[in-house]
């Protein structure tokens, strides 16, 4: 999928943990096979040239058409799996994808675990017994510095914005790159939506704020192309110009 998963697991790595590590490390490797949009032979990539999806992958390949489009409805057409006419539903696949893989874990007896897609990630449990998960999120304007550090327990941590691929998030009204954020965070309980509306919410711009606050169980921390920081009241952390 472009970028590299890591898994932090904090408990005792037990013979069903470690069956359940490789059966999340297949799990992702299939992901790949299936939706990435960099490999041509993929299902989705057949899918956008015209050609059908292999039988294997066809439940799977509607299971994430059908939460795209619950996202779409949700964010009011701010979410697309077809920016700039172009099937590509990663905006949803990577949360996805690393909230099976946490799951498996979890239903193996792994239930403090921190499973990382590419800076998007699923919480279990804590870190170590009474601490809670630390996750930096990288500044946009800052190479090596962090913006923030947001603390929690079982939680779900996804982040949008240009410190790694650029202006990569299309406006889907205009079809053009949306460039009034810089980065926009959000938290919540499921990656697979938090995943999602976080790249919703960078395409929307100045209207993100008042749009999270809105949000059920979600909040956010966004930072405007001119290095303004927002969050809104829950945020479970504290950004560097606070601490």
């Amino acid at each position: 999928m472009g970028t590299v998963f890591s898994f932090d697991l904090r408990d005792p790595a037990t013979p069903p943990v470690r069956r359940a590590l490789k059966e999340a490390v297949a799990w992702l490797h299939h992901v790949d096979e299936v939706f990435s949009t960099y490999r041509p032979d993929s299902a989705i990539s057949r899918l956008g040239r015209g050609e059908p999806v292999p039988e294997r992958c066809a439940a799977e390949v509607a299971e994430v058409f059908a939460l795209c489009e619950e996202v779409a409805h949700t964010t009011g057409g701010w979410f697309t799996h077809a920016p700039g006419g172009r099937l590509d539903p990663s905006g949803l696949v990577k949360g996805w994808a690393v909230e099976r893989a946490s799951r498996l874990l979890y239903e193996a007896g792994a239930h403090n675990t921190c499973v990382n897609g590419g800076g998007d990630i699923q919480l279990r449990g804590e870190a170590a017994p009474g601490t809670p998960w630390r996750i930096g999120i990288a500044h946009p304007a800052r190479p090596g510095a962090l913006a923030a550090v947001v603390t929690g327990r079982d939680l779900a941590v996804a982040t949008s914005g240009t410190a790694e691929r650029g202006a990569h998030v299309v406006d889907p009204h205009t079809g053009r790159p949306a460039t009034a954020l810089a980065s926009l965070t959000l938290t919540g309980h499921s990656l697979t939506r938090t995943d999602a509306y976080a790249t919703a919410a960078f395409a929307m711009g100045a209207a993100a704020r008042e749009w999270v606050e809105a949000l059920d169980g979600h909040e956010g921390l966004g930072i405007t192309a001119a290095g303004e920081i927002w969050r809104t009241p829950r945020f479970p952390g504290a950004t560097w110009a606070e601490r």
